[in-house]
């Protein structure tokens, strides 16, 4: 991991990790539900989600009668860590592990800590789900792979965190969705948005109606599949204005996906980019600043100046 830790943006072909990517993903989607079963539901499924730590991923702390607990996801001592609030702990070694044995280990571990949590085995927004239990077909685990990946994660996510400062309208928390497999952020403009039409792949409607409730401008990161086989920062808004697509945007590499109904900034643009962290800042201001003009946001009233460390925002 060394080495990684000296290149903030470091390469991630998809061939070269496509197996273990299939695979963590499930593994965080059985994580995140452990989660959504235990935590009160919160506006957009934001009880579902996991956060970056410097060492992988984190539930955070889930309540669990009067104690908490805590799930991490640890891609540099690569091992699977369950903490409570009354000092135990369980952990199990990731490498070498099926999504069938992961999700064995997990449940054994938590009934172990005296956690009782039953979830819904089919794993949700994929194609041709197994269910997790006889899942054996996804069973990689590429280190260094998982360090690259871990290092893109600690670097957007302090990058979006950045960018999160300049609004003062309701914003989501800089988190990673399992069901997608992406890191967001999210603006919102205070106004209700029409009924999303559902259809998410293995994804109760209700979910997709609850999330999408109110207008939005989102934008992230992602390892990619299907249409963008590749890894990527996306933005989209939500309902789409007349106009946002034929926005131009920063840096040069951006563009429109018409597959994906999003702009797209391929991950290798911003990697080698002289100065990465203002590619990938420039392209979410402006992807924002598509949707918010498109859209006819108050700008005035909902944005602010950036953030500084130790500096109070003027008032």
């Amino acid at each position: 991991m060394s080495n990684i830790a000296q290149t903030p943006w470091p390469e991630l072909p998809t061939a070269a990790w496509r197996d273990s990517y299939a695979t963590l993903h499930l593994w965080t989607q059985i994580v995140g539900k452990i989660r959504l079963t235990k935590a009160p539901w919160l506006n957009h499924s934001w009880h579902v989600t996991l956060y970056v730590t410097p060492r992988g991923l984190t539930t955070s702390p889930v309540p669990d009668g009067t104690r908490t607990f805590q799930v991490d996801f640890d891609f540099i001592d690569h091992v699977l860590r369950i903490s409570t609030s009354d000092g135990a702990q369980r952990q199990f070694a990731l490498p070498g592990q099926s999504v069938a044995s992961f999700y064995a280990a997990t449940m054994a571990a938590l009934a172990e800590l005296g956690i009782a949590a039953a979830i819904d085995e089919m794993p949700n927004e994929l194609p041709d789900p197994i269910p997790f239990p006889q899942d054996t077909v996804h069973a990689s685990y590429d280190p260094e792979a998982v360090g690259r990946f871990l290092q893109i994660l600690v670097n957007c996510d302090r990058i979006f965190k950045q960018f999160r400062t300049g609004f003062l309208g309701k914003a989501s928390p800089v988190h990673f969705f399992w069901g997608s497999f992406d890191l967001a952020v999210t603006r919102f403009s205070g106004r209700r948005a029409p009924r999303h039409p559902g259809g998410v792949p293995n994804l109760p409607d209700a979910v997709a109606h609850e999330a999408y409730s109110h207008e939005v401008s989102s934008a992230g990161f992602w390892p990619g599949s299907g249409a963008i086989d590749y890894p990527a920062f996306y933005c989209y808004a939500y309902p789409e204005p007349a106009g946002f697509r034929a926005t131009r945007v920063r840096p040069d590499a951006a563009f429109f996906s018409e597959a994906l109904g999003e702009f797209v900034l391929p991950y290798d643009a911003v990697r080698t980019a002289a100065d990465p962290d203002r590619a990938l800042l420039d392209f979410l201001q402006t992807t924002y600043e598509a949707a918010a003009n498109a859209a006819k946001w108050d700008r005035d009233a909902l944005e602010c100046a950036t953030g500084r460390p130790g500096v109070v925002r003027q008032i």
